[in-house]
């Protein structure tokens, strides 16, 4: 796996019950899964020399984040390497710019956008999207088309003059995406598995809630959700995975609006924050499936085990004793799963997560977020 995250950690540990040799791409010896992978590879995976060195021996590359350069993996390809997803795939969600041309290709629903240049373009883009005279089309979504997540490399711009203050990426030369700002209901997330001959699964679509740009809080499955809606989305992360073809983990997060449909927002080819849920509130995981497919074993199965699963990001703050806390809430809530991943704490940091399930939304809810927030800090009774 290349990248030594959490998400890698978190994979590794899913291997560990099928016996998988488990080899790890990551940059500094530090990383919350070199902690506990046994072999660790420390280097750079933009370098190709590292990235070919890594992959000899290894039976199929996979990763935990969207990074590599696409001519890399290519080049894996070329050498006989199994990369899963496949660069052909990856690059929809490396790039926001050929995500959005290939979904309008094939009929997916999502918010107007186009690439522009310049502040000057950002404001004709706006223009073309007034309702009327009387409005200028504002506020406007700008994104760089590669490397943005949790907020980074986005902006808001709600007039001429903030567009032209946002001038820095088109300085740089970067590709800059223009989107229309969603007036959405909520945001939710459909989490599909796929394998290399096809065999698909599909988890129950979440309400996955933001806070500053950053995953806060998912409820499995989405609360008042209509069932023709679900269907809907879940059949649309289905068909997604299909056309462009994604072998292992695909989310596909998207915005609900108020008139009863579902856009798509944003594309990750891996494990994804709003499928943690599944670690312990579904029969098989997202990390477990996404091991199956890259290593094109049978799926298993996605149904959850409660009528409810909540799962709360764990943000760093000023809190470091984590053994008192969790004295704390493993006594006051026996069924309270605790996920941390080996990182030092700073503020604003996701240092862990929390999972709670049950038949009560509200009781479920109240627990995950007290414990998220007494891990945190901000809750201290």
């Amino acid at each position: 796996m290349v990248g030594g995250g959490q998400l890698a950690r978190m994979t590794h540990e899913a291997g560990i019950p099928l016996g998988i040799r488990f080899k790890l791409l990551s940059d500094t010896p530090q990383d919350s899964a070199a902690q506990v992978v046994g072999d660790v590879v420390v280097g750079d995976y933009r370098d190709l020399d590292t990235l070919r060195d890594f992959a000899r021996g290894c039976d199929v590359i996979t990763f935990d984040h969207e990074h590599v350069p696409t001519a890399h993996l290519r080049a894996l390809e070329a050498d006989g390497i199994p990369v899963r997803p496949g660069p052909d795939a990856l690059v929809h969600a490396q790039d926001k710019g050929v995500m959005r041309a290939k979904l309008t290709e094939i009929g997916m629903p999502c918010p107007r956008h186009r690439i522009v240049t310049d502040p000057a373009d950002v404001v004709a883009f706006a223009a073309e999207g007034a309702a009327d005279a009387s409005s200028d089309g504002f506020p406007v979504v700008l994104k760089t088309v590669r490397g943005g997540y949790d907020g980074k490399g986005v902006w808001v711009v709600r007039t001429a003059e903030e567009a032209a203050e946002a001038a820095e990426p088109f300085r740089a030369g970067v590709p800059v995406l223009a989107e229309e700002k969603v007036d959405f209901v909520r945001e939710l997330a459909a989490n599909v598995v796929r394998s290399p001959h096809g065999q698909a699964v599909a988890y129950p679509v979440v309400e996955s809630q933001q806070v500053d740009g950053v995953c806060d809080t998912v409820i499995a499955p989405a609360p008042g959700l209509a069932p023709g809606l679900a269907l809907h989305a879940e059949e649309m992360a289905l068909r997604i995975a299909k056309e462009l073809g994604v072998v292992g983990h695909l989310a596909v997060e998207l915005f609900e609006t108020a008139d009863g449909r579902v856009l798509v927002n944003e594309l990750a080819m891996r494990p994804h924050n709003s499928g943690h849920w599944t670690q312990d509130g579904a029969i098989t995981s997202q990390f477990a499936n996404h091991v199956r497919a890259v290593l094109d074993l049978p799926l298993g199965d996605p149904r959850p085990r409660a009528p409810w699963t909540v799962m709360c990001n764990v943000l760093g703050g000023d809190y470091p004793d984590m053994y008192s806390a969790y004295l704390h809430c493993m006594a006051r809530d026996p069924g309270l799963k605790i996920h941390m991943y080996g990182k030092d704490v700073k503020p604003g940091r996701k240092v862990g997560h929390v999972n709670t399930y049950g038949d009560d939304l509200a009781d479920v809810l109240e627990r995950a977020r007290h414990a998220a927030g007494y891990l945190k800090g901000t809750i201290t009774e």
